[in-house]
């Protein structure tokens, strides 16, 4: 619940897949008139998607990385932050340096960052050292933050949902590896626990900490297939694809060069280090979902009961 005593959460990335769930969810934990929920968006044409609430607690206004202007207005009298950036190369110089510089000037007191898992790892992976760069630039500032460093998304299947439906397939290169996915409904419960139980008497030693979170359970791209089938009734599977293939799709959706090869390098990691270590380190389930909001992480069985028109 909202205290009195804060007054605006700045969600970054609002219309995106976490975003937008941060968003529904701060709603539902709002009951207080004298707090605002503020919305960043990049694009006016997702921002009525946003427009769900009947008491008008969401804000929403435009960030610009390249624009500082639009940084300050966003900023301006906000106490607690969700920072989400999408991943480029430029992202550490254009996003994240100028909004921590911004909500240090405007005494923003927590930030709560979307990492990813393995950001700490080395060499990890090009992803995980884009958030890590991100991490230490929030550390070196001194504004009190929590890390969130979730595994892969369960919503990522609902991204191939046509090519499922259209072909009772999905194809990726990532082999027999398993992967402890997490729904992003739970991703973004744990972030609005994090931003409203920051300095209201949570037992939990948030502040300055890293989390990774995971799903219930760790299944590989095949199982995923086999419950997808259950819950559909029509046999769905999984195809192992070559790298060369992998990328001629990827290139084909539009995807940035630099983001295939980023993508690739993740998949090559997560095979690499499951025929190493039984995949320990994507394949690893971890509490803190149980922990952090007293219930269960939801399973992909039930995430996929929950979204099962996209892949009918």
């Amino acid at each position: 619940m909202i205290k009195n005593n804060d007054r605006t959460i700045l969600v970054t990335g609002a219309t995106g897949t976490v975003g937008s769930e941060v968003v529904k969810h701060l709603l539902a934990a709002s009951s207080s008139d004298h707090n605002i929920i503020r919305a960043a968006v990049h694009s006016q044409n997702k921002a009525d998607n946003l427009r769900h609430d009947d008491n008008n607690k969401v804000e929403i206004v435009n960030i610009d990385y390249n624009k500082p202007e639009t940084l300050a207005d966003a900023l301006n009298n906000v106490d607690k932050l969700f920072l989400l950036t999408l991943p480029a190369p430029n992202i550490v110089r254009d996003a994240s340096s100028s909004v921590v510089k911004v909500a240090k000037k405007n005494g923003i007191k927590y930030i709560v960052k979307l990492s990813v898992m393995g950001a700490d790892l080395e060499p990890g992976t090009t992803i995980g050292r884009l958030h890590r760069q991100e991490e230490k630039i929030i550390e070196e500032s001194g504004i009190p933050y929590t890390f969130l460093r979730p595994n892969g998304f369960m919503q990522n299947f609902v991204r191939a949902g046509q090519i499922i439906r259209n072909q009772n397939a999905f194809y990726l290169p990532p082999g027999d590896a398993r992967v402890s996915f997490v729904d992003v409904r739970d991703i973004a419960a744990v972030a609005v626990e994090v931003l409203l139980s920051k300095g209201n008497g949570t037992e939990l030693q948030l502040e300055d900490k890293a989390y990774d979170v995971t799903g219930p359970e760790t299944i590989s791209y095949s199982q995923a297939a086999e419950i997808i089938s259950q819950e559909t009734g029509r046999k769905i599977s999984y195809i192992e694809t070559a790298e060369e293939d992998a990328r001629k799709g990827m290139k084909e959706m539009g995807i940035e060069n630099w983001y295939i090869d980023a993508m690739m390098e993740f998949y090559n990691n997560a095979i690499e280090l499951y025929n190493v270590d039984k995949g320990k380190r994507w394949s690893r389930i971890t509490t803190v979902v149980e922990q952090i909001i007293g219930r269960k992480p939801i399973s992909f069985s039930q995430f996929v009961k929950d979204y099962v028109q996209a892949f009918k």
